[in-house]
């Protein structure tokens, strides 16, 4: 039996967990001398890499003085909560990745909470200790404070720290003195992780996640609970809804490095992939067919968004895309569930047009980017929050929100929050900086990341999480200015858009192909305003002093997909192609609109 180390990752997003652990697969000799090392392993799909963020978790190994160590590295943002629950649920301790300057932050929290109530030893990391204005002994005492208050046990409280720079590449236990390496982490985790206990007795195994092959299709990946599991074994499937199916396994996989070797059987405590399996769902047990024993399911959050997907009907269809049909929309849809578990599609009302439900608006604007990459047109409508009776009573979802920002500009952000039913549930200020707590409706933050970071001077850190289902808060008021819309298709000029200019802010520059029925900017006033911004100037040999004069034009407002979603109103669609974003109106007609809207 090798020795085994099974830990995870837990850290606010930002803090340099991915890049620890590439340091930590350097110090684990994945590289042969003089092979090309990538800049990072981990997040390694390009949307991960431009917004910095880990989406996926993932598995890897390492080979350190004999010893294995499965690494498990968690998302740090709630709307990829479903990730994380499972996720830990294969760890024996995680290593708790915290900044030098600022210290634990609310997503730390909220995953360190699920690692504490496991029962998982925790070792601190102090990171970026080079960075000029760091304060690791108050960091580590904050810590403390945190576990204490989140009711550790004395055992996980007595944690070591270890302090070091995982962009330089260097840990120590003591940060006044840098070390060269990072094998004082690596030591702290043989020393103090618990090794996985044996059990012996028939094979049980919790599906925690799921990879996926074009070749060998799903692929259940998990932890061996107890006994051993072996190629070509026969097994149960216990499913959630208590039924069983029988199966066979055929290919048994182990994680080495950042891939997957093949073995014969694989022991309780390793964590592994197994093909073959069909028809699994995670959170379900593979166990033994003479004795199934299932092992408690784990229950993964509702969704709390939903959006209306659509094929792109616009004017422009088809000009920029790959995929624009009805079928290639749905098969991609359904492929995405296979792997994406807080996703869930629904049919709506046209034979077009799908619900898709998911955690947030972040969590639904990975998925239509990754859409977009891959050649795909599609519209869709504005965010929703899904409302459930509970009791008789209408509910809908509740988020703790936390915001950490400069004290002067507090009290504008206290009041935008109250003006979308957030009630404050605890404030306080440390070094001229002010922490606020807040219970709010989802409703609410749709559209509030962009108006705090405006107010703040984009000094604001605000981070979310689903807390409840409790009755519904009444109407909250969203955006009031109206939209300005193009009356003609053609190309836009700079003598219609100049002249327009009082009438408000616009989005689209000179020279811009607009259709029918879009929308190419904000009204100053609140109801929409149809403008024909295809005018050119008609030449004529008359000639007025003041008529030539150079146009000046204030640069388009530019919208990233999350602000798009949530700038539109309810009879709006934003239109997204590979290379254009467009918003519309749902009926592209004036006069069409005017005869629905009576």
């Amino acid at each position: 039996m090798q020795k085994i180390r099974n830990i995870a990752i837990i850290a606010h997003v930002d803090h340099g967990k991915t890049t620890l652990v590439d340091k930590m697969l350097l110090a684990g000799k994945l590289f042969r001398e003089g092979q090309a090392e990538p800049d990072q392993f981990l997040d390694s799909n390009d949307l991960e890499r431009e917004r910095g963020i880990t989406i996926l978790s993932k598995n890897v190994s390492i080979k350190y003085k004999d010893y294995k160590i499965n690494i498990i590295d968690t998302p740090g943002h709630a709307d990829f909560g479903g990730e994380v629950e499972r996720v830990l649920n294969m760890a024996d301790g995680c290593l708790l990745l915290v900044d030098a300057f600022e210290g634990p932050m609310p997503q730390t929290r909220f995953v360190l909470q699920k690692a504490i109530q496991l029962g998982l030893k925790p070792i601190v990391v102090v990171n970026k200790v080079d960075k000029p204005n760091c304060r690791p002994s108050e960091v580590q005492e904050m810590v403390f404070d945190l576990m204490y208050s989140l009711d550790a046990t004395e055992d996980q409280l007595d944690f070591p720290t270890i302090y070091g720079s995982a962009k330089q590449g260097w840990m120590s236990e003591d940060w006044t003195k840098p070390t060269q390496d990072i094998y004082a982490l690596l030591d702290a985790i043989i020393a103090y992780i618990p090794e996985p206990k044996t059990l012996e007795g028939t094979s049980q195994m919790l599906i925690t996640s799921l990879d996926y092959s074009k070749y060998v299709g799903r692929i259940a990946i998990g932890r061996v609970h107890r006994g051993e599991l072996c190629e070509g074994q026969e097994v149960m499937l216990c499913k959630r809804d208590g039924s069983m199916i029988k199966s066979r396994i055929k290919e048994v996989d182990v994680f080495e490095g950042l891939g997957r070797t093949k073995i014969s059987s694989v022991k309780s405590g390793d964590i592994c992939a197994l093909i073959g399996i069909e028809g699994f769902e995670i959170g379900e047990t593979i166990c033994d067919v003479a004795n199934p024993e299932p092992l408690p399911t784990i229950a993964i959050d509702e969704p709390t968004m939903s959006m209306l997907f659509t094929i792109n009907n616009s004017p422009f269809f088809g000009k920029d895309g790959k995929y624009v049909t009805s079928r290639h929309i749905h098969e991609r849809l359904l492929k995405e569930l296979d792997k994406n578990l807080a996703l869930r599609v629904l049919p709506s009302d046209s034979a077009d047009a799908w619900l898709v439900f998911g955690r947030g608006v972040l969590h639904l604007s990975v998925l239509i980017e990754t859409m977009r990459r891959e050649g795909y047109e599609l519209q869709v409508g504005q965010p929703q929050v899904i409302i459930k009776e509970i009791d008789g009573v209408k509910c809908e979802p509740i988020e703790q929100l936390t915001i950490n920002l400069p004290e002067d500009c507090s009290s504008r952000i206290i009041d935008m929050v109250t003006k979308r039913k957030g009630e404050m549930t605890m404030m306080e200020s440390k070094n001229d900086r002010v922490h606020l707590d807040f219970i709010i409706p989802s409703r609410g933050i749709i559209g509030l990341n962009n108006a705090v970071l405006t107010a703040s001077a984009g000094e604001a850190i605000m981070a979310h999480r689903f807390y409840e289902y409790q009755p519904w808060k009444g109407e909250i008021e969203r955006r009031n200015n109206g939209s300005i819309i193009a009356m003609e298709t053609g190309t836009a000029f700079a003598y219609a858009l100049n002249n327009l200019q009082s009438r408000g802010r616009f989005f689209i520059a000179p020279q811009e192909e607009v259709y029918v029925g879009q929308v190419v900017g904000e009204h100053t006033k609140e109801g929409d305003l149809v403008v024909n911004v295809t005018k050119s100037k008609k030449l004529t040999n008359m000639r007025a002093s003041g008529s030539d004069d150079k146009v000046s034009l204030a640069p388009p407002v530019v919208f990233s997909l999350e602000d798009a979603l949530e700038y539109i109103k309810l009879d709006e669609y934003v239109e997204i192609t590979p290379h254009y974003m467009r918003m519309r109106k749902i009926i592209l007609d004036e006069n069409e609109r005017k005869r629905q809207s009576r």
